[in-house]
């Protein structure tokens, strides 16, 4: 299966450990008793909710966190939080690491967690859309002015070209970065060949940096790793916001590809956390009205229609073909076939590695 060590040059895996060690130090402060920007205290009060969620939703939890302990329900829960790459989040809510609510990547990461025996094998009707609060769709990140001039994933393939994603044995990120376009050159799942062959050679040819979770890849990039950033929307956007007044060769666009992936990264309640009612009340927050302009201000898709149209000017680009995890067969069939230890992504890395 894929892991740490699928790396397929030496100098990816230095320059892995070299972001890994500016990102630990920015997730260790997020980890614990945490505030947020701007000096709101999130981690007093009578009871406590200890939130363990992937890299990227931070910026939206900085934002719902507070607003949600404004609220009657909300009032007097002090929060505790732990952001990392999703699969290696899980693993430790597995391993007994304190959580109440959790949120990741990936369905399969809260499976790893009913298996477990600390979510309940229903946790998918105990909250609105499946239990999935916010969305996203793959996005390439690109230098300011787009000097590469990418517009489809085809661009990623010409000679020159180098990309920045992250390593799927860690990131639940790294598999929609990766599924995007192996929906969109197998046309949805029908031409299973065609899309292992477009992995194939953007892994061997044009992938040159594989952190350990979007976040280490955002850092990466942003310290002038690579030509195109694979990630979240929302990323993108927020890395655009925040480089807008930098230096010209600090600065990026991003481009949406006519086709790409929607991504859902459930939310889900711990049963074997401390207050059951608090965690439920929070996850239900997650879904309202305000929470959703919340979401959509750190660049989320909102999943209530009516935000979701009230903010439609905030997501521009045309999307031909918007590709689900349904329609290439579901997660069991995905990881089997795609990314589990005989699946043929998990061969393309192994084979990179031994190169």
């Amino acid at each position: 299966m894929l892991t740490n060590r699928s790396l397929p040059r030496l100098r990816r895996t230095l320059t892995a450990i070299l972001v890994a060690g500016v990102t630990a130090t920015v997730a260790a402060c997020g980890a614990g008793s945490t505030d947020t920007p701007g000096g709101i205290d999130i981690s007093s009060g009578d009871r406590h909710l200890n939130l363990v969620a992937y890299a990227v939703p931070k910026t939206g939890f900085d934002l719902v966190i507070p607003a949600f302990r404004a609220t009657p329900a909300g009032h007097g829960i002090g929060f505790s939080q732990s952001f990392g790459a999703s699969g290696d989040q899980a693993r430790k809510v597995a391993r007994g690491l304190p959580a109440d609510v959790v949120n990741f990547s990936l369905a399969p990461d809260v499976t790893r967690l009913v298996d477990a025996g600390v979510v309940d094998r229903h946790w998918r009707s105990q909250a609105p859309n499946g239990s999935v609060a916010f969305g996203s769709v793959v996005a390439l990140v690109v230098r300011a002015g787009n000097p590469k001039n990418i517009r489809d994933w085809n661009d990623l393939l010409r000679p020159g070209v180098s990309v920045v994603t992250p390593n799927p044995g860690s990131s639940g990120s790294a598999k929609w970065n990766l599924l995007a376009p192996y929906a969109a050159a197998s046309r949805g799942g029908a031409d299973p060949r065609a899309g292992q062959e477009y992995v194939r050679a953007l892994v061997r040819d044009h992938v040159q940096v594989l952190p350990k979770s979007s976040r280490e890849a955002t850092t990466a990039f942003e310290q002038g790793q690579g030509d195109v950033l694979i990630s979240y929307e929302n990323e993108a956007i927020m890395l655009s916001r925040h480089n807008a007044a930098a230096r010209p060769e600090q600065r990026v666009d991003y481009v949406i590809p006519p086709q790409t992936i929607k991504i859902a990264n459930p939310v889900a309640v711990v049963r074997t956390g401390g207050d059951q009612a608090a965690a439920r009340a929070f996850v239900d927050y997650l879904f309202t009205p305000p929470a959703q302009r919340l979401w959509a201000r750190a660049g989320f898709r909102p999943v209530d229609p009516a935000v979701l149209a009230e903010t439609a000017a905030d997501f521009p680009g045309r999307i031909d073909a918007l590709w689900t995890v349904e329609d290439l067969g579901g997660w069991e069939r995905i990881d089997t076939e795609l990314f589990g230890p005989d699946g043929t992504i998990t061969a393309i890395y192994d084979a990179e590695a031994g190169r």
